[in-house]
């Protein structure tokens, strides 16, 4: 389905314990919108929801919705830092057009809702 990168699980664990909630899964999920059709969300959750596809990884869960599993296919969470920042990124193969801040996406199958993003530079 998906997976993390060492960076990713890395940065996920520290931000649990932050939390002091371990029993947290990361919510991962693909929405209508942005500039080129879809875009990626995060979100920490205390539930699997019904439907739910749960990938467990270095003992961490990831819920993906069902909307949101024929996107994810084969994606890999990564997390990166720069000047600007840090941030978790997603690679996806899926996408054949992203735009410049990595948000947002659309498929070979399906184009979505493109609407503006990134303040409107989408």
């Amino acid at each position: 389905m998906l997976t993390l990168t060492a960076e990713a699980s890395a940065r996920l664990r520290e931000l649990l314990e932050q939390k002091q909630r371990p029993e947290l899964l990361l919510r991962i999920y693909v929405q209508p919108g942005g500039c080129r059709g879809y875009s990626y969300g995060m979100a920490f959750d205390d539930k699997v929801r019904e439907g739910d596809t749960v990938v467990e990884q270095d003992g961490l869960r990831i819920a993906v919705d069902p909307f949101s599993v024929e996107f994810l296919q084969g994606a890999e969470v990564g997390y990166v830092e720069s000047l600007m920042g840090g941030g978790f990124t997603i690679r996806n193969p899926n996408a054949v057009s992203t735009c410049g801040c990595g948000q947002s996406f659309r498929t070979a199958k399906d184009r979505g809702k493109p609407q503006s993003c990134c303040g409107g530079a989408g």
